[in-house]
């Protein structure tokens, strides 16, 4: 039956018909597709460099370039965003922010960011043993919940131990929730983490690639990272849950990166924002998870002043993008940035090189060689860009620096998951936390001024670049959009 089925096919491919008829009708489908392509890319409201990219790709690689984006190319999911609770809760504690802050808090909010909260008292993480140990004894001492985001899971000693803690806390009547990326997290969401399935918790996926439904995209990852153990306490930053980030000893290659443990209000908004991805990732009703909470806010006895701001597909606007333009327009003496990868927009890169020929301050830190080398080539242009205009550009020496951190004025600060970067700033699920606190800030600028110890100035590279390391700078650039 095979064989009889097999030569009616072929007999079919060898009729003068079939022949000419397929390679017509495969064009069309082609030519319909991309136009649909095209009319969905407009309808995104990207970026102008984006848009772009993605012509480019469909002009030059059609049967490559329109599947991708139909895969990988949405930016925001309408029907989320309007069916997602806002995340601006009932705020008991609302602050008086600095005069020269107002602004910028006032853009946060206006795009879906909680207005700025007091009463909090935060402790930074400056290194991955004290980040570690500071998850290690929170996920001991639970006694109530555990509430775990994370980009990436690590499958090794460190991915290990946190499902060993987690599946304990479990099994001891714990109620634990660990929700994971389905990108970054591929190769530890599955039976890795059976421990903690067998032992009463609960662990979901965000965002499965497949098998690909309307509101699913590949493209779309949650890059979020919180723990929020008891309803009282809250880790938040950009490390991962992996040996690169955290552990229990010293790595002599592990990353530098920045976080915080907070207490106080906050910790109540960053878990309304897990629990509403968790809603969204579980198919669990979000009113039903809300009752979880305690009706009493964790006590306002402590003196930062914070701001949460969940930015991603699920908000209308883009809080981040606006809230950073809003910090580095309004800035009056200087800006100081540190990111992994550096690839802004053309309204944030003339923002921040209009500050520095107006005399401020303004320093930008990248590693010198970071994990990612295409990154690192897409982001040479706006380097030698900004720092012919006046931008102190240093390249972090040590290793790997994976630290977020936006310090405007000495004074207000923006800390979080989200890289300097079009991905970030325009399609993850992104996290971050403004203070406006003295205290938080001066911790903050004594941490960056180390960190740019350890840094030197980049070279002017333009009167040595050869053909082909140029060429490939460019068409990192032209991919950026992309990356």
């Amino acid at each position: 039956m095979t064989d009889t089925l097999q030569a009616a096919y072929d007999n079919l491919l060898e009729h003068p018909i079939a022949n000419g008829l397929l390679p017509h009708l495969l064009t069309v489908v082609g030519f319909l597709l991309a136009i649909f392509a095209i009319a969905r890319l407009m309808s995104e409201r990207k970026q102008p460099g984006n848009t772009f990219a993605w012509l480019f790709a469909f002009a030059f690689i059609p049967y490559v370039g329109v599947p991708l984006y139909l895969l990988f190319g949405g930016r925001k999911l309408r029907k989320l965003a309007e069916r997602k609770a806002r995340l601006c809760p009932v705020n008991p504690t609302r602050v008086d922010v600095p005069e020269n802050a107002g602004f910028a808090a006032r853009v946060f909010a206006s795009n879906g960011a909680s207005a700025p909260i007091g009463g909090n008292r935060v402790n930074f993480m400056l290194n991955g043993e004290d980040s570690f140990a500071a998850l290690e004894r929170g996920i001991r001492e639970a006694r109530e919940s555990i509430h775990i985001m994370t980009f990436i899971l690590g499958r090794d000693e460190v991915g290990r131990r946190i499902v060993q803690l987690l599946a304990e806390r479990a099994k001891a009547g714990v109620k634990v929730r660990l929700l994971l990326d389905a990108l970054g997290c591929f190769p530890t969401s599955g039976r890795f983490c059976d421990p903690i399935r067998e032992a009463g918790g609960e662990v979901v996926r965000f965002m499965p690639m497949l098998p690909l439904q309307t509101r699913w995209s590949a493209n779309l990852r949650n890059h979020r990272k919180i723990a929020i153990i008891d309803h009282r306490f809250a880790a938040v930053g950009g490390r991962n849950l992996a040996r690169e980030y955290m552990g229990p000893t010293p790595l002599k290659r592990r990353w530098r990166d920045l976080g915080a443990v907070i207490e106080g209000p906050a910790v109540r908004q960053l878990e309304e924002v897990f629990l509403a991805d968790w809603a969204f990732a579980s198919d669990q009703p979000f009113n039903r998870l809300l009752k979880e909470l305690p009706e009493a806010w964790p006590a306002a006895d402590g003196p930062a002043d914070l701001q949460v701001v969940a930015s991603g597909p699920d908000v209308a606007g883009d809080p981040l993008y606006e809230g950073i333009l809003s910090l580095v327009q309004q800035a009056q003496r200087s800006v100081w940035i540190v990111t992994p990868y550096f690839i802004p927009d053309e309204v944030l890169q003339r923002s921040l090189m209009v500050q520095a020929r107006a005399g401020l301050d303004v320093r930008i830190v990248v590693p010198a060689r970071s994990n990612h080398r295409i990154t690192d080539l897409a982001r040479r242009h706006h380097l030698n860009e900004l720092q012919a205009a006046g931008v102190k550009v240093l390249l972090y020496q040590p290793g790997m620096n994976h630290a977020k951190l936006l310090l405007v004025d000495g004074e207000t600060a923006l800390f979080g998951s989200a890289n300097m970067d079009l991905r970030s700033l325009f399609v993850n699920f992104e996290i971050g936390l403004v203070t406006y606190s003295a205290a938080e800030a001066r911790t903050l600028r004594e941490w960056m001024l180390e960190v740019m110890t350890l840094s030197k100035p980049m070279s002017d590279r333009k009167k040595s670049r050869r053909f082909l390391p140029a060429f490939g700078e460019e068409i990192a650039r032209l991919l950026a959009p992309l990356l």
